[in-house]
């Protein structure tokens, strides 16, 4: 009986996210549609602030049924001061699917409207695709090693593809996130690629140095976000399902170096090498705040 009323309560809020969501996606496709057909810019930016209050205003009313349903709990630190009217270039670990909820949670009407770099495939993800499209969320094909051995010419379109997604976001504040470690954390990613970190993989400087390339004198700071979970690392279904999740989200407002949005990192070794060192600093105090936020941690203490 505990395990179908667990379920149940599953199903009844995954429902209301979803209710929730198609609820805002009618309005989001009408106006994107308008949008691309419209070639007056300032009309395309004026649709586009309306997009993102569309896109805040469903965001909102998620955490509203999470919340309700005692799902989440979020303690935060750092958000004081941020700015709906700035340009943000958000860094943070990935452990799961839960930290985009956690994310959007936190920082939703904190800052602009949180543009996530999403696979290419996932465009035709069911309603999320075209939403995501909607909401002009930068899409991305990423190529393996091995296909650019075999394909030498495909070499760089990807991160050009970056540079493109980037450049039309300089008409509207906008907070961009780079999950810069590329995929979900996990013990066993962490020994294959012999990553020096504790609690994070080997950071991607290709994503974030384009992004500070295209718009680096933009981006008022760097929002370096830490999300720890106390109890574990959690999964969607089991957050809908009742399992309680209280994520502890540390926030690190950073300055930008003016150098790191100047130079080639495609063309030139020594500005890779500058990227990579500033990245492998953040992480390995990311790593120790990390070390310090967990419970085991004799120091560890949630963030209010």
């Amino acid at each position: 009986m505990k395990a179908v009323l667990r379920n149940l309560r599953g199903v009844l809020v995954f429902s209301a996210l979803t209710v929730n969501t198609l609820f805002w996606f009618t309005p989001l496709l009408l106006l994107a549609i308008v949008k691309l057909l419209v070639p007056v810019p300032v009309a395309r930016r004026g649709l586009t602030r309306v997009l993102m209050a569309i896109g805040e205003s469903w965001v909102a009313v998620n955490r509203r049924i999470l919340a309700g349903s005692g799902a989440m709990q979020w303690h935060a630190g750092g958000i004081e001061g941020l700015r709906r009217d700035g340009w943000y270039l958000v860094v943070a670990n990935h452990q799961t699917w839960v930290d985009i909820v956690v994310l959007q949670s936190v920082l939703n009407r904190r800052i602009p409207f949180l543009k996530f770099f999403i696979k290419q495939e996932l465009v035709w993800f069911p309603v999320l695709g075209v939403a995501w499209w909607a909401l002009d969320m930068p899409f991305m094909k990423r190529h393996s090693p091995s296909y650019l051995a075999k394909h030498p010419d495909q070499k760089g379109k990807d991160l050009e593809a970056t540079r493109k997604a980037c450049e039309k976001f300089r008409q509207t504040p906008t907070s961009v996130i780079n999950f810069v470690e590329g995929t979900r954390f996990s013990e066993a990613k962490r020994e294959a690629r012999q990553s020096p970190f504790r609690h994070l993989l080997k950071p991607r400087a290709g994503g974030i140095a384009v992004a500070l390339g295209s718009m680096g004198e933009l981006f008022d700071h760097v929002l370096d976000v830490t999300v720890v979970y106390p109890g574990g690392i959690p999964h969607f279904w089991g957050m809908c399902c009742g399992d309680r999740v209280t994520p502890v989200v540390d926030v690190v407002v950073r300055d930008i170096d003016p150098a790191l949005c100047r130079g080639d990192y495609e063309g030139d070794r020594e500005f890779r090498r500058t990227v990579h060192a500033w990245l492998g600093d953040m992480w390995r105090e990311k790593d120790e705040r990390i070390e310090a936020l967990r419970p085991d941690s004799p120091t560890g203490a949630p963030v209010t």
